[in-house]
């Protein structure tokens, strides 16, 4: 007696698959458009069920011996998957590194406007590269530059992590900040609601 063996809807169908009369195998374990195991047929007979439910013999284990077919709407199918890898892209985004520029003194106010800006890109997936011009004289101010450098990433504690700390090259000084990845936000807000919780709980009025 034969062991069973079973196998998944879309187990390695991939864009090359073969179908229909392009499969050569002498016989095939076929699975039925309801997912049933038929067993082992002749390919012939494979193919009459598949044209008799209108479908298509689809070989989705072409490794197999023999190999494993299934009767399904192969266009249908095809239809599905790429629907679904057009969504997977548009969901994707290509991380990119904006540029925010400091000042060794730069203003509480100016400061600010530049920390809006720097939280946006972070909150949008984007690495930021802070970087800092020394003129003149002001490389007699390269530790207060960098002090201001690593305050205002400091602004950014929730948002993001320092990636690349603060460098001197030349005449320009650069860091750089990366998101924080969802789970380092996720773990951020837990601690921040325990937290609260446990706040109120000591503030609560004592019975």
């Amino acid at each position: 007696m034969r062991p069973l063996i079973f196998f998944t809807e879309d187990r390695a169908i991939s864009k090359e698959s073969l179908i229909n009369e392009e499969i050569r195998a002498k016989e095939v374990r076929l699975i039925d458009a309801e997912g049933t195991q038929v067993g082992i047929v002749p390919i012939a007979e494979a193919l009459a069920k598949a044209a008799e439910a209108n479908m298509d013999l689809v070989n989705i284990s072409p490794n197999a011996a023999p190999p494993v077919c299934r009767i399904m709407d192969y266009g249908k199918f095809r239809y599905e998957q790429q629907k679904k890898e057009k969504e997977a892209r548009k969901k994707q985004k290509t991380m990119e590194v904006k540029e925010m520029r400091l000042g060794i003194f730069t203003e509480e106010h100016d400061l600010e406007t530049k920390a809006k800006l720097v939280s946006k890109f972070l909150e949008g997936g984007d690495k930021v590269k802070i970087s800092m011009r020394f003129r003149g004289r002001e490389m007699g101010y390269v530790k207060k530059g960098e002090e201001t450098m690593l305050n205002f990433a400091g602004l950014f504690a929730e948002l993001g992590n320092l990636e690349k700390a603060p460098k001197l090259e030349g005449r320009n000084m650069s860091m750089i900040l990366a998101p924080k990845s969802e789970r380092e936000k996720e773990k951020i807000a837990k601690a921040k609601k325990l937290a609260a919780e446990k706040a109120a709980a000591e503030n609560a009025p004592q019975e």
